[in-house]
């Protein structure tokens, strides 16, 4: 990962919508932004889809992010919800792909929380404490949709940073190991 990437990440939802950004260049990373778009005042659903269009359109304009990592809808007992988070995916990804976008990656919240803090089952303000810690800056604890957001934006970044993940397209260990011949230990 020689050239810089602008990370965006999303945590989508129907009543709040989480964005957090992040800059990369190399393994340093950066802060930029991170905001909520509330849809609780919004009238019908479709109404909902035009708002995260809208706001992920503008937010891409602002910032030409590179690559979006967006939170993947997890499994649960109702199927209506998991639906509507789908849609909410969709239009966000949408918006992105129409600002030229190339990169898109969806990961599930608990590879996020992994990621960020070693646990999986981590609780939304361990997360923010880990995510001001790496990233030096203090976020409000009013922001946490945003700040998962931002965790999935990280956790894209450590994804493509890491040479394990580079190596799972192209042949998996073996391959690693083939192209890395000084990562083996003689000893």
């Amino acid at each position: 990962m020689e050239n810089g990437r602008i990370i965006l990440g999303i945590d989508p939802g129907t009543q709040l919508l989480g964005f957090g950004i992040v800059r990369t260049q190399g393994k340093k990373v950066e802060y930029v932004d991170m905001g909520v778009l509330d849809l609780r005042k919004e009238g019908d659903a479709y109404s909902k889809l035009q708002a995260i269009y809208r706001c992920i359109s503008q937010v891409c304009r602002n910032y030409g992010p590179t690559d979006l990592a967006i939170e993947s809808p997890f499994y649960g007992k109702n199927a209506q919800v998991v639906l509507k988070l789908g849609r909410a995916q969709g239009a966000a990804i949408l918006a992105a792909k129409e600002f030229g976008v190339q990169n898109v990656a969806e990961y599930a919240p608990r590879k996020a929380k992994e990621a960020i803090v070693g646990n999986g089952a981590a609780s939304k303000e361990q997360v923010q404490l880990m995510l001001e810690k790496t990233l030096g800056v203090q976020l409000e604890s009013r922001h946490l949709d945003a700040t998962d957001a931002l965790a999935i934006a990280l956790c894209h970044h450590y994804e493509m940073s890491s040479p394990l993940s580079a190596a799972k397209g192209k042949g998996g260990w073996e391959q690693f190991l083939k192209d890395h011949p000084e990562r083996i230990s003689k000893g």
